[in-house]
């Protein structure tokens, strides 16, 4: 890996994605400095994974890499996000992991945003079989549950089901009858991580709550702790 991108940050959603590329990153060389994740201007939740932000900072404590949280609107995101690199930038970073596989439309908004403010956009994953990517996740030993579904497609009791080989056996069973991605790409689902080689600690979860809104479950973490390995 170039010199030029040895430090990086990387985009955090607190999910198996984001997770498994910042584990591929440093395994290939890369130093992460820091974890960066955009949440809504109320800071009640972050973007992508509805996730609270005090459960991302936990995770952050756990992984021994300091979070970076910027409040934001979806009108606002892109700008909030501009400025957010350009503070990496000039903390000596020049490049930045992001856990995408094979969003064309997201890739291009990644490598316009990051070549505006002369960022390397590092995606570990791209263009990985996404089967692949699974198996390689549950086999590096990490951690993950579901933590939102689509309605239409999970019924509420895949909210905490473990990403293990079972699930995605679970899963290439609903892909034969529904047009759904193995990784969960076009939101299908989302997962929080808990544990694995990036941990120093890994996080328990003790009380949760299942919530239906705009057409999805929600896994409301109530109750976690962190604990030793």
């Amino acid at each position: 890996m170039e010199a030029t991108i040895h430090q990086v940050f990387t985009s955090w959603s607190g999910g198996k994605d984001s997770c498994f590329a910042c584990y591929q990153a440093g395994v290939s060389g890369l130093k992460v400095r820091y974890l960066a994740n955009m949440i809504t201007e109320d800071g009640k939740r972050s973007w992508t994974h509805g996730l609270s932000p005090e459960l991302l900072e936990a995770q952050s404590q756990a992984i021994g890499v300091p979070l970076i949280q910027r409040r934001t609107t979806m009108a606002n995101y892109e700008t909030e996000f501009k400025d957010m690199l350009l503070a990496f930038k000039q903390m000596g970073m020049r490049g930045g992991v992001f856990g995408d596989i094979d969003l064309e439309q997201h890739r291009q908004w990644i490598d316009r945003v990051c070549q505006q403010v002369d960022i390397i956009p590092y995606l570990p994953l791209w263009g990985q079989s996404q089967e692949a990517i699974l198996k390689g996740f549950i086999g590096s030993e990490f951690e993950a549950i579901v933590v939102v579904a689509r309605a239409d497609l999970f019924s509420q009791e895949w909210l905490g089901r473990k990403i293990n080989l079972d699930f995605l056996s679970h899963l290439s069973e609903l892909k034969q009858t529904n047009e759904i991605q193995l990784c969960g790409e076009a939101g299908e689902y989302h997962t929080f991580v808990t544990d694995g080689p990036l941990f120093n600690r890994r996080i328990e979860i003790l009380e949760t709550n299942k919530v239906l809104r705009d057409g999805y479950w929600f896994l409301d973490i109530l109750k976690y702790a962190l604990r030793s390995k």
